[in-house]
């Protein structure tokens, strides 16, 4: 007696144990169905594959080498500002504002900005972002960057960053 084994695979979405499945796409999930169950998505047509599958390790002599994914770093928001932002930013927004009779739904379209963008920065909740601060400064004719003084007193002008460097000194050991 010869015992006849098919490969049964269980569906994504009902469990039932089926021998084709089909890949369908339901609300932007790739699930693997049976057939009871393809109605509910959108069968998702397999591409033709030129290349072998992933972790193979093969690839066509003629195939254009893979470029590999770059790491984004990511940046926080005080790495783009130039300088420090002054203490009282809100209150001296909101009086060269009040010195031009602008409502802050004058100045929000001004600057094509929300209106509760205006508030939150004027009630000293939000730190505007550079573009931000720029626009409002050119605007208002303020200046919301306190420019730091290097150690005689002068205030320092560019984006000169301080380096590890400036920061310690080295000692070298005499053997």
């Amino acid at each position: 007696m010869t015992i006849k084994m098919f490969a049964t695979m269980q569906c994504e979405l009902c469990g039932a144990n089926a021998r084709a499945l089909k890949n369908v796409r339901i609300e932007s999930a790739e699930l693997r169905v049976c057939p009871q169950c393809e109605h509910y998505g959108v069968e998702i047509q397999q591409p033709n594959r030129t290349t072998p599958r992933p972790g193979t390790g093969r690839r066509p002599a003629n195939a254009p080498p893979v470029p590999h994914p770059v790491a984004k770093t990511r940046r926080d928001m005080f790495d783009m500002i130039e300088g420090e932002i002054v203490d009282d930013y809100g209150e001296l927004v909101k009086h060269a504002r009040m010195q031009r009779g602008w409502t802050q739904k004058d100045l929000a379209m001004e600057l094509k900005v929300r209106e509760l963008l205006i508030k939150k920065i004027e009630n000293g909740d939000l730190i505007p972002e550079d573009d931000v601060r720029r626009m409002l400064e050119k605007t208002l004719e303020i200046r919301l960057i306190d420019t730091p003084e290097d150690e005689s007193g002068k205030k320092k002008t560019g984006n000169v960053v301080p380096t590890l460097g400036d920061v310690i000194s080295i000692k070298k050991v005499k053997k």
